[in-house]
């Protein structure tokens, strides 16, 4: 299946903490970072996530922002570091893509953004995804 996500990221479940009705899943990412996942018990259920099992972490580009350091202080539970390797302009909206230690992550932000951060090839960030806004599938 195709898909229009740009970020797709293979990885491993290390933990599944269930609630009521959601569950956090963890993945350690194929290059070593770990993410969290807030995802419905019957995802849970439905693709049979356990220790172990093999997902990829799916984020849409409009959903990864960026910061010039770490953030203290922010309910945001993904906070990965990482090196720009390019920024593409456009009208209003700004494509940023991100190293993070053997994988690349695509930002959508705004342009006003980019020029107020400073954002260039080799810039220093942490991209930051809301656990609710990482999706996952098998692998």
């Amino acid at each position: 299946m195709s898909l229009s996500i740009r970020n797709q990221l293979p990885g491993t479940v290390v933990s599944v903490t269930p609630g009521e009705v959601m569950a956090t899943v963890k993945v350690r990412l194929d290059a070593g970072q770990e993410i969290t996942a807030a995802v419905t018990l019957e995802a849970v259920q439905e693709l049979g996530l356990a220790s172990g099992s093999t997902v990829r972490a799916l984020v849409k580009s409009t959903e990864v922002s960026l910061a010039t350091g770490p953030v203290d202080g922010l309910s945001i539970r993904n906070q990965l570091p990482g090196t720009v390797t390019d920024v593409t302009s456009g009208g209003a909206m700004a494509r940023v893509k991100v190293r993070i230690a053997g994988a690349e992550l695509t930002s959508a932000i705004a342009k006003d953004a980019v020029s107020e951060l400073g954002l260039s090839a080799g810039s220093e960030v942490v991209a930051l995804i809301k656990s609710t806004e990482v999706s996952l599938s098998g692998a």
